[in-house]
């Protein structure tokens, strides 16, 4: 049984969906993958910039060096589009479940290169509800420095964001109903948006996000020390 770096068993399943291009988390090297604040995985190849800076041009729609907190919570609704599959107003648990294998399974504890998820199948089925591991003030969200109490790496997709959920989706079902209404993401956005805006200034500048685990291991890497 192939069994993720968080210790989930996906089975013959997800071998499959995940294909040859993909490995074990914890058999290789960490990927050079960001996922934004709304769950939109960025990868780029190793020895690249990371790929923040490409989520950053993304939503900086006016180019002025800087995300305002519309341009930040538009960037979760244009997302909350490509979630909702059947476009019914929600996101439900099998559309979680295709975000998980076909368009992030780092969260699942993989390494996916470059390029990998083209022309992939979503796993049938879907799978049972994530609980979220609470934040040490009681579910405030923080940035990543304030949120993991420990030095062991963080499980899900936490490496690569820079507020570290271990799912940057089903964290806005805070009434745990099953289900992800827009509000309910837009809501998490406007979050979100607070918790990194940690000086009040009402915008993000690149150089004021904190960096990833993986951010930080990679730059290490790049500077000669051993990880």
């Amino acid at each position: 049984m192939l069994v993720s770096r968080r210790g989930l068993g996906l089975g013959a399943a997800a071998l499959a969906l995940v294909g040859a291009g993909a490995a074990r988390a914890d058999d290789v090297d960490w990927a050079n993958v960001f996922i934004s604040p709304c769950g939109q995985p960025f990868r780029a190849k190793m020895g690249a910039p990371y790929p923040v800076v490409d989520w950053f041009k993304q939503v900086d729609k006016d180019k002025d060096g800087k995300i305002e907190r519309s341009e930040f919570v538009a960037d979760f609704e244009a997302f909350f589009k490509v979630l909702d599959r059947n476009g019914d107003g929600v996101i439900d648990s099998y559309e979680v479940a295709i975000y998980e294998h076909n368009i992030a399974p780092e969260i699942l504890g993989f390494n996916v290169n470059v390029g990998d998820l083209r022309g992939m199948k979503a796993h049938d089925g879907a799978r049972l509800w994530l609980a979220q591991i609470a934040t040490p003030d009681g579910g405030e969200e923080q940035p990543n420095e304030a949120t993991r109490p420990y030095d062991g790496p963080p499980m899900g997709a936490a490496p690569y964001t820079l507020i570290e959920t271990p799912e940057p989706i089903t964290a806005a079902d805070t009434s745990f109903s099953g289900v992800i209404r827009k509000s309910d993401f837009l809501a998490l956005g406007d979050r979100r948006f607070t918790a990194l805006d940690t000086d009040g200034r009402g915008y993000l500048t690149l150089g004021s996000l904190p960096k990833t685990y993986v951010q930080n291991k990679l730059e290490r890497q790049r500077r000669g020390f051993h990880l």
